[in-house]
C-alpha cells in the first residue's frame, strides 16, 4: 500500500480553509487527525488530489467542557482524560475512551469521529481485492454487494461519539461557502441517508464544533460498546443512554445507537412514551425488544445481524439498569 500524490494545504483560519474548499470543489478532503482518512487513501479508497488540513486553525482546538463547548479538532485523548467532561457528560468521555487504541486517540479528533467513513466488508479492502471481486457502489463500482442493487450503499456508520452526543441533545456548528449554521447533531445524519450520502453537510462545509446543553440536575448518561476485539475494534454496536428521574418516574430518556445501520439513530419514538412512568422490569424488557425490532443491521461486519440486534436489547437494558441502580 502507498499514498498517491496529493497537495497538502495548511490554512490558518476558517475563512482561508473555506476559500480553498471553494477553489478545489469536488477535488479535496478536509484532514483532521487522519487516522481513518490516510489509511483509506493508502488502499486507494476515493483519494482526492488536495487535502486541506485543519490542524493550524486555533479556534478548532478550543476545549471548554464546563461550558459544553468542544472544538472539532479536540483530540480524543484530551476528551477521555478530562475530569470536567467525565463529571458533566460521562457518556461522551466513555465513548472517547472506547475509540481504537491510545495511539489512535492521540491523533484522532472529535470532528473526525463524527464524520468517520462508513465501513463494509466489500469497501475496506485493498485495491487488488476489490478489483478481483468487482468494485462496489461506494468506490469505483456501480452496485452494492451487501444488498445487491445499484441505488443504495449499505456501509455501516462506525463512530462512537455520535450516539453519546446525540443522547445528550448536542448541537453542531457548521461553516461553509454559504455561511454559518447550527443544527441538532441528529440532523447531521439524514434519516434517508446511506453509506455514501451519510451526512447533511453542504459542499465545502467544515464541522466547526459541538455544543452540549448544561446537564439538568439528576441527569445521568452512559455509553456501552460491542466489538470483536475489545482493545481497538470499530463498534459492531454502540448504545448511549441519558436518563433523568423525578420521584421514581422518568422525566427524560434518550437512547441513541451507532454501529448498526448507515447512520446513527436516536429512538425518541420508543422512549418518549415512557416519560412520566416508572421503569419496571417489564417496561424495560419491552423497550429493549421494541428497539431490537426497529433496527436493521445487514451482514457487512464481523458479527451476524441477528446477534447484533439481540445484543441491542441486552445493552439497552444493561445501560438503563446501570443508570437507575446508580441514582
Amino acid at each position: 500500500m502507498h499514498l498517491d500524490e496529493f497537495q497538502l494545504h495548511q490554512p490558518e483560519s476558517l475563512p482561508e480553509a473555506i476559500s480553498l474548499a471553494r477553489e478545489f470543489a469536488g477535488q479535496f478532503d478536509y484532514l483532521a487527525g487522519g487516522t481513518d482518512l490516510l489509511p483509506n487513501y493508502k488502499m486507494h479508497l476515493n483519494p482526492r488530489p488536495h487535502l486541506i488540513s485543519l490542524d493550524a486553525i486555533p479556534e478548532l482546538h478550543r476545549f471548554s467542557p464546563d461550558q459544553g463547548d468542544l472544538g472539532a479538532m479536540v483530540r480524543l485523548r484530551e476528551m477521555e482524560g478530562s475530569a470536567g467532561l467525565a463529571s458533566r457528560y460521562p457518556a461522551v468521555a466513555q465513548a472517547a475512551r472506547e475509540v481504537a487504541t491510545p495511539l489512535v486517540r492521540a491523533s484522532g479528533t472529535l470532528g473526525g469521529n463524527l464524520l468517520v467513513e462508513t465501513r463494509c466488508f466489500f469497501f475496506n479492502q485493498s485495491y487488488f481485492w476489490r478489483q478481483s471481486l468487482g468494485f462496489c457502489l461506494k468506490a469505483d463500482g456501480d452496485r452494492c454487494h451487501v444488498v445487491p442493487q445499484k441505488e443504495k450503499c449499505y456501509a455501516t456508520f462506525s463512530g462512537d461519539l455520535a450516539p453519546a452526543l446525540m443522547a445528550l441533545d448536542a448541537r453542531v456548528r457548521l461553516m461553509g461557502p454559504e455561511g454559518t449554521r447550527e443544527i441538532p447533531l441528529t440532523d447531521l445524519y439524514p434519516r434517508d441517508g446511506d453509506g455514501i450520502r451519510r451526512t447533511s453537510l453542504r459542499a465545502g462545509e467544515v464541522l466547526e464544533g459541538v455544543t452540549l446543553p448544561p446537564p439538568v440536575q439528576g441527569l445521568r448518561s452512559i455509553y456501552l460498546k460491542l466489538r470483536v476485539r475489545p482493545s481497538y475494534d470499530f463498534p459492531e454496536l454502540g448504545v448511549a443512554v441519558a436518563l433523568c428521574q423525578d420521584g421514581g418516574r422518568v422525566s427524560h430518556l434518550r437512547v441513541a445507537l451507532g454501529g448498526l445501520e448507515m447512520v446513527p439513530r436516536r429512538m425518541d419514538a420508543l422512549t418518549d412514551p415512557l416519560v412520566g412512568s416508572q421503569l419496571t422490569g417489564e417496561s424495560l424488557r419491552a423497550l429493549g425488544e421494541a428497539i431490537r425490532s426497529a433496527v436493521r443491521p445487514v451482514h457487512n461486519t464481523f458479527l451476524a445481524p441477528d446477534y447484533r440486534r439481540k445484543m441491542t436489547a441486552v445493552l439497552v437494558r444493561r445501560a438503563v439498569r446501570s443508570l437507575t441502580e446508580g441514582s
